[in-house]
């Protein structure tokens, strides 16, 4: 098993079940004696958290939304992922730049080339930019997304938005897929948390970084 950095995002809508199956790759590579960092976006350092409470419920338009969320992203990397990759961590990142481009620009319809030149400042690494070594892409229909949220909690300014609007959401992931396909992992999010386990943990055992044990 390889010992050095990994780097994995996980992306969706908000109720496509992320958070379980973060968790469950997170004890499976503890289970094989890895560090693991655990984090999220945008946040993951004091000031990357309060840049998330201001965007999550602050009234602003796109641009400092924008703005304001690649501010947190350059702390994160700074400050969490860089470090933890270069100890051989395996970071395991609730979103990332992905979710920017769908959120932002497929979303609230933003414009993609501020958003690139944002991502190729804030990412600069010495080898190109800084990108997750497999992304994780859960995809649901919006309206099954929805259902499963009804009544969950109390809704940020994002969760609050119609099904058209995870709808342009789930458009922009698919854009950004396709034009990094090696990258993406795509699992069906409306399957039962065990099928959506079995095919993530079997991708990550194809690739070497899992024991076919560990499931």
């Amino acid at each position: 098993m390889t010992k050095t950095g990994l780097f994995i995002s996980f992306e969706g809508i908000d109720g496509a079940g992320k958070s379980t199956h973060i968790d469950g790759l997170a004890a499976a590579f503890k289970a094989q004696g890895r560090q693991v960092t655990l984090t999220r976006e945008p946040g993951g350092t004091p000031l990357a958290e309060k840049l998330r409470e201001m965007v999550l419920h602050d009234a602003m338009d796109s641009l400092t939304e924008a703005l304001l969320i690649f501010a947190a992203r350059r702390d994160h990397l700074q400050n969490v992922i860089e470090p933890a990759l270069a100890r051989g961590d395996v970071v395991l990142c609730d979103r990332f730049t992905d979710a920017t481009f769908a959120y932002q620009g497929s979303g609230r319809g933003f414009d993609l080339y501020v958003l690139e030149q944002l991502e190729s400042w804030v990412q600069a690494a010495p080898n190109g930019l800084r990108q997750p070594d497999v992304t994780v892409w859960f995809e649901l229909d919006p309206a099954i997304a929805a259902v499963r949220l009804a009544g969950a909690r109390v809704p940020d300014r994002f969760e609050a938005q119609p099904v058209t609007f995870f709808q342009k959401v789930s458009d922009g992931y698919a854009r950004r897929a396709e034009a990094d396909a090696q990258r993406f992992v795509r699992l069906d999010g409306a399957q039962t948390r065990e099928a959506v386990w079995q095919q993530l943990h079997h991708n990550f055992v194809q690739r070497g970084w899992l024991s076919a044990l560990a499931a």
